[in-house]
């Protein structure tokens, strides 16, 4: 693909870049003042120390670092224009470095009242980026430059455009840019718990958001997950996740400043805010998919377009596809321009080519003006995606890896206080690299996919001996591994789970057992009460994927429809008991709105010309206000389920033994229906049983007591015998003496 790619795509090596090369950058600097920077070769020579050494007037770069200029450097207006050159010249200097502010001066530059009072706290702002870029500087030039072969050009521009993002940020963000700096492990706290919800179905606009805190903030959540809300086409938007403008909000939802207002409302109430960032792909509205449409040049470079079929075809190859049955194939025939696009998801969203600079540059400056209105967490969608080889798989390439760790770095140097989620959908050996390494870390969190599909494997089967072995997996990867832990969320399940295990284990045949699954939660099996629909059904390989609220998928939906009050219960009891073991595990848990309340499926999509065929929109229903009013009535599923919740929640956040830093394991309980879960941190011993089947079952463990439990009460010696309703749980707490 490379050498095809550069005859025809690749950007110039050996001559200045044209103007158009940078077209879509709003905030880029105007063409007199780029025709007025200096020649490309300072820009070049700025970063290095001997170009430092062998300035023509050394006495003045020698002054730039003392308190006096310091004191008088540029009012807050004057960073928002483009910065001068030779102060980009003066960034590494080490000099510059020993004379930054002390840790103490640090700590006091985030009090509005400094910020707002004197140049010199704008100043210490200044000398806290520069001494992240000085810390990151060397790796960075170094991985973009293996990356774009030593295009300083580009390079020299990314660096520029940094400092136009930190001029950028408010004062209320760089004070906590500074309070997280200074306590990096904020992000690592028990009482951490998360929620994901589609404005529009929540409370219709950001404004309705903002107006309904209150009652997030009484679910306990102070980690709320904006699923896609940017610009998309009607029709054409897959959920919001075909963008057509990274710096527009749908209009239907409010504005740009709207959501910089709910940000700010959630930071005042201790909330953080995250977002999707879909990085691999465009819409084919967006500005740069039109102008490239059109032939404009420079912007067919940041796709991947092809003459004919020849190429392409290869792609098809090796690359998997992703949507078999309503979007077959990884590439699309445009009509109008004669031309093939790659679209590995809908032909409407258009794959970007990350091997142009351009690209990147472009993206990550996009991501950062979204980090400037108030987001806390970006959710990296589709992460494995983002770089395409010929003769490849195009997912989880090491290029991905070195994108994704200059994401890292870009951040923790203009918006340190952001975390990087990452969206990767695969098998833990390949989730796990994306954390990175200590020493050069990638992703802050990752979605714990396969535990979650897992679980909902034991439930179907009622058999937990692959959801121990993969436990195990994860209980013996590094603490610093944070995972987000949750049931549902927008998407739906994928039965990715290790056929390799199962079939050497017990002689599980692939096809069979994905067809099993899928009967029994859309309540095709005899017995089976789930009420799920499937997705993206593939009867040539056996497989599909299956939608549903967790209520509905746990049997709620039908005992309410058969109005049995037995089933209700043992329903309830399936749902909690899922919540539990979700909040046992180590990480952030993440709820999906309207699980709180027990919401069930939404079958009204079928009506919608616009969702019909994709039945993900099943569990995409309109939040149920009226429902969620009975919250605190204990008569009704939606007061037990709520009030149960909170009231799992509420011990999790208090008890020591849920620390991050806990060690945790499993054990044999005696029965492979019920799942047994350690956890021990600073003389708290947590013994958590997991009931996976419809059946009283008797379990025990040999763990030393005695015990309290922490859900229903009671006190006991030893768990030598302890009992288990159907579906049944139980926490045991054991603290040992000083």
């Amino acid at each position: 693909m490379k050498s095809n790619r550069k005859k025809k795509h690749a950007p110039a090596r050996t001559e200045p870049a044209k103007t158009e090369t940078q077209p879509a950058l709003k905030a880029a600097p105007k063409k007199e003042a780029l025709k007025a920077a200096p020649q490309p070769e300072k820009l070049k020579a700025a970063p290095k120390q001997e170009a430092l050494k062998a300035a023509p007037q050394p006495e003045k770069l020698k002054a730039a670092p003392k308190k006096e200029a310091l004191k008088a450097a540029p009012q807050p207006e004057k960073l928002k224009a483009a910065p001068k050159q030779e102060k980009l010249k003066a960034a590494p200097k080490k000099e510059a470095l020993k004379a930054a502010p002390q840790p103490e001066k640090l700590k006091a530059a985030p009090k509005k009242e400094a910020l707002k009072a004197a140049p010199a706290a704008a100043t210490r702002d200044n000398a806290d980026f520069e001494r992240r870029l000085a810390r990151h500087y060397d790796e960075l030039k170094w991985l973009y430059c293996e990356l774009y072969h030593g295009d300083m050009q580009a390079f020299d521009y990314c660096v520029e455009m940094l400092r136009r993002a930190w001029a950028d940020r408010k004062p209320a963000l760089r004070a906590q840019d500074a309070a997280r700096e200074a306590n990096p492990d904020w992000y690592r706290r028990r009482d951490l718990l998360g929620m994901m919800m589609y404005t529009g179905a929540f409370a219709g606009t950001l404004k309705g958001v903002e107006e309904k805190l209150p009652y997030i903030q009484e679910c306990g959540v102070n980690y709320l997950h904006l699923m896609p809300l940017l610009q998309s086409p009607k029709g054409r938007s897959d959920g919001g996740y075909a963008v057509a403008d990274f710096r527009t909000v749908e209009p239907e939802l409010g504005t740009m400043e709207d959501l910089e207002h709910l940000a700010d409302a959630c930071r005042e109430k201790g909330m953080s805010l995250c977002l999707d960032f879909v990085m691999n792909h465009t819409s084919e509205d967006h500005e740069w998919a039109k102008k490239a449409r059109a032939g404009v040049p420079g912007y067919r470079d940041r796709y991947f377009f092809y003459d004919n079929w020849d190429i392409p075809n290869e792609f098809e190859k090796t690359v998997p596809q992703v949507f078999p049955t309503t979007a077959p194939g990884s590439f699309t025939w445009l009509e109008d321009c004669q031309q093939v696009v790659m679209t590995n998801f809908y032909p409407y969203q258009w794959d970007l080519n990350y091997a142009n600079p351009v690209v990147f540059n472009d993206m990550t400056e996009n991501l950062l003006y979204l980090t400037n209105r108030g987001i806390d967490v970006i959710r990296l969608d589709a992460v494995p995606y983002i770089w395409k080889e010929l003769g490849t798989s195009c997912r989880n390439l090491p290029q991905v890896h070195t994108l994704v760790r200059m994401m890292r770095m870009v951040c923790e140097i203009v918006c340190p206080s952001v975390l990087l989620l990452g969206e990767v959908v695969m098998e833990p050996a390949k989730v796990v690299p994306y954390f990175g390494t200590p020493e050069k870390p990638e992703c802050h969190m990752l979605y714990n996919v396969t535990t979650m599909a897992t679980t909902w494997n034991s439930l179907a089967t009622a058999d937990i001996s692959l959801l121990r072995h993969q436990m195990d997996t994860v209980c013996a990867l590094p603490k610093d591994f944070l995972f987000l832990n949750y049931l549902r969320c927008h998407d739906d399940i994928g039965w990715g789970l290790d056929y390799p295990w199962l079939g050497a284990r017990f002689g599980t045949n692939e096809v069979a057992h994905k067809k099993y699954l899928n009967d029994w939660f859309t309540g095709k099996w005899p017995g089976s009460d789930s009420r799920g629909e499937l997705y993206n059904d593939d009867p040539t390989l056996g497989d599909a994927r299956l939608c549903g609220t967790t209520a509905s998928l746990c049997g709620v939906e039908a005992a309410d429809f058969e109005k049995d009050p037995f089933k209700m219960e043992r329903a309830i009891a399936c749902d909690l008991m899922l919540h539990a073991w979700m909040l046992v595990q180590s990480g952030i848990p993440v709820l999906y709105s309207g699980d709180e309340i027990g919401q069930l499926n939404d079958y009204t999509y079928h009506d919608d010309p616009e969702k019909w065929d994709d039945s993900r929109y099943l569990h995409r229903g309109n939040f149920r206000w009226d429902l969620a009013e009975l919250r605190h009535d204990p008569a009704t599923r939606q007061g037990k389920q709520f009030e149960g919740l909170r009231r799992l929640e509420t011990i999790r956040a208090g008890e020591q033994a849920f620390d991050a830093r806990a060690d945790v394991w499993t054990f044999d309980t005696g029965s492979n229906h019920v799942l047994g879960v350690g956890r021990w941190y600073k003389g708290h011993k947590l013994i958590a049983f997991f009931n996976f089947s419809p059946e009283f079952l008797h379990v025990s463990s040999g763990e030393k007591g005695p015990y309290d439990e922490l859900m229903y009460g009671g006190h006991r010696e030893n768990l030598r015998d302890v009992e288990l309703y159907p579906y049944g749980f139980a926490w045991f707490l054991h603290t040992e003496e000083d």
